[in-house]
């Protein structure tokens, strides 16, 4: 498989972005090899600037749940393009897509646009801090909500795929506010609330890990989490940026049953587009500016372009959509775990409504210490194989995987097909 022009195009962006890249992740240190740079997509493939197609699982990090470049959703985009791109105003398709939001999640009586999923979860604990008069945010250790300062405190994700415990630039002040904790684990979650819970502001979690590899939270560890903040007086802050909308129907608080206070969402919601929000029980959102004293702002939140993406690929992802594509997710990480037996190789496969990660590991991973010990190097090889073969999975095992509703059979078995290929090769 030739890969010239994307080279030479990854040589022509070091000279621009710090490491070729405007995300680290992107850059494929953990997986070697220089990153393929993308010259379109449709529906459940990418193509690169040197013409070969790929079966994608990255789906630009889970937006794409309908596919790449959905007729339906561009049609509206382009309707909304002829009538400004953007206003710095109010306009109706903010309610649309807020009001669809709201009857897909009933708990969620306000609900705030912004534009990433770090602004969501940044304003988030803030609003926490605000409420509760507050300083110590909670959070677990591998669980990434963004590159706000307080989250950077033992992440996940790029962090985790570049062996950086605490960013650079995090002053200790703020460090010291954060308490990171071993994820599903009861007796740190007890012990930290009985020291710590009338300081503790809120606690956020990714309630299915996403950024350390696919782990889901314990239904006991989550309820937990429930039972101490309403203890303590403390909010419960559930970030679903990558889940929701993917790990369920309803995301993870529909899986768990869980009423936390306030919500973080993304991806889904945008269509491709950056828009994420943060939303919850009205009495808490309601101190946001201007009703209250809590400030957040965002020049392009509510953009009229975003809104229309957003909506058009919430309103079509139907439950019917949503559990086709857990069926062909279960089919292809059956076929993984086949495949992974026939040729004895030690992986574990995991899934959760549209998403799936896998690790190469003799054990089951719970938490990030489990995830850090297995074989990245195996699973750097692998990636490599199933490239040349066409499939293109996240180039980290500390990442999610993601089905569409564009993936057909006749993909999940090429996919397959790659697997069993790569296997026969580690």
């Amino acid at each position: 498989m030739k890969r010239t022009q994307s080279n030479d195009y990854f040589k022509e962006a070091e000279s621009i972005f710090p490491g070729g890249v405007n995300s680290p992740v992107r850059a494929f240190k953990a997986v070697g090899g220089n990153p393929l740079f993308i010259d379109h997509a449709q529906g459940s493939y990418l193509y690169d600037v040197d013409g070969n197609q790929f079966v994608d699982y990255v789906l630009s990090w889970g937006p794409m749940i309908l596919g790449h470049a959905p007729k339906d959703v561009l049609e509206k985009v382009q309707d909304a393009l002829w009538e400004g791109t953007s206003y710095g105003a109010p306009s109706p398709r903010e309610i649309k897509l807020g009001k669809l939001i709201k009857e897909r999640l009933p708990f969620v009586e306000r609900i705030r646009m912004v534009n990433s999923g770090t602004e969501a979860t940044m304003s988030a604990i803030r609003l926490a801090r605000g409420i509760t008069k507050r300083p110590k945010v909670v959070k677990f250790i591998g669980c990434y909500h963004g590159h706000s300062d307080s989250f950077l405190v033992q992440a996940g994700s790029g962090v985790a795929s570049f062996g950086i415990a605490d960013s650079a630039g995090v002053i200790p002040e703020v460090a010291r506010e954060t308490i990171a904790l071993p994820y599903n684990d009861l007796d740190a979650l007890r012990t930290c609330f009985e020291e710590h819970g009338h300081e503790i502001a809120c606690v956020i979690v990714e309630a299915i890990a996403g950024n350390m590899g696919l782990i889901p939270g314990h239904k006991e560890f989550i309820e937990e989490i429930r039972r101490l903040t309403t203890e303590a007086g403390s909010l419960f802050i559930i970030d679903e940026v990558m889940t929701g909308f993917r790990a369920h129907y309803q995301g993870a608080v529909g899986l768990y049953k869980v009423d936390p206070d306030l919500i973080c969402l993304g991806k889904v919601i945008g269509g491709g587009f950056p828009v994420a929000a943060f939303g919850g029980k009205a009495q808490y959102m309601n101190q946001i500016a201007p009703l209250g004293d809590i400030y957040q702002a965002g020049t392009l939140s509510g953009n009229p372009i975003a809104m229309a993406a957003g909506y058009e690929n919430l309103r079509l992802l139907t439950k019917e959509v949503f559990d086709h594509t857990v069926e062909k997710t279960a089919y292809l990480c059956q076929g993984i775990r086949n495949l992974a037996e026939k040729h004895g190789v030690a992986l574990q496969v995991v899934s959760v409504g549209t998403m799936f990660g896998f690790f190469f590991s003799e054990k089951p991973v719970l938490n990030f210490e489990d995830s850090k010990q297995a074989d990245h190097q195996l699973f750097a090889k692998a990636h490599g194989l199933l490239l040349q073969e066409g499939v293109y999975i996240a180039p980290s095992q500390y990442e999610s995987n993601f089905l569409s509703s564009a993936h057909s059979y006749e993909d999940l078995d090429r996919t397959l097909a790659a697997f069993d290929k790569a296997f026969s090769q580690l």
